[in-house]
């Protein structure tokens, strides 16, 4: 779900922008279209097999993550609350989400249902029991999507993107490339750190904030210090 909707904004950016009126558009257009769809079939092939040779997924689900991951990025294309919503509101869904699955979790715990029984079997029938990780349990993937929400809320309403989107240099060719170049280093850097896993409370603390920071560093610190950095260089050649 992830990587298709990652790919389908980026291919559907790059033909908006290489694209023009609808009228206008030329074969090369039409040899680009072909190449970046191709290319987004092909990725998304490679991601299902891996899902389901390796992680152990269903066909259905991961059939299924890739049409989501489309309609949710189709969507988000156009919803600007997004930009606009406060931090409180940020905040506060993700609150929201936190205690209502929790609480859901609990109810149905009453009731003698246990929603994790699927690792339990896992570690009992798998030739190593070290290989079910606890990052696959869906406690650390709702912690990951809080911590996700919960930095971009504060990225977008942090003085860093404020200051940086308020500039001339966010348009400029040579920001966007930086910032796609520092974003991919720091992404590196972060995949790097594995939170230890001997402790589950302290492991989906440190996943809860190593989500948080990436949208924090991607889309508030990077953009600001590239936006000082080229805005001093204007100065200087001014």
């Amino acid at each position: 779900m992830g990587a298709a909707g990652v790919y389908y904004v980026m291919v559907t950016a790059l033909l908006s922008a290489a694209g023009g009126e609808k009228q206008s558009r030329t074969l090369r257009y039409w040899v680009l279209w072909t190449v970046l769809w191709i290319g987004f079939w092909a990725v998304q092939v490679c991601v299902c097999m891996s899902r389901v040779f390796i992680a152990a997924h269903f066909p259905h689900q991961v059939i299924a993550g890739v049409f989501s991951g489309m309609a949710v990025a189709k969507t988000f294309q156009h919803v600007r609350c997004i930009y606009q919503a406060s931090f409180h509101r940020y905040l506060g869904i993700t609150f929201f989400l936190f205690s209502f699955t929790l609480g859901f979790y609990l109810l149905l715990w009453t009731f003698g249902v246990d929603l994790l029984w699927t690792l339990e079997k896992a570690q009992k029938w798998c030739s190593n029991p070290e290989w079910v990780h606890i990052d696959t349990t869906p406690f650390a993937s709702l912690l990951r999507n809080l911590g996700i929400l919960f930095g971009l809320g504060l990225a977008l309403n942090s003085h860093l993107y404020q200051e940086s989107s308020r500039l001339k240099q966010g348009q400029q060719l040579p920001f966007r490339l930086g910032c796609v170049a520092a974003s991919l280093l720091i992404l590196h850097v972060f995949d790097a750190f594995k939170p230890p896993s001997h402790m589950q409370l302290l492991f989906y603390a440190l996943s809860f904030c190593k989500s948080a920071a990436v949208p924090l560093a991607t889309v508030g610190l990077i953009p600001y210090c590239l936006s000082q950095l080229l805005a001093t260089q204007d100065k200087k050649a001014a």
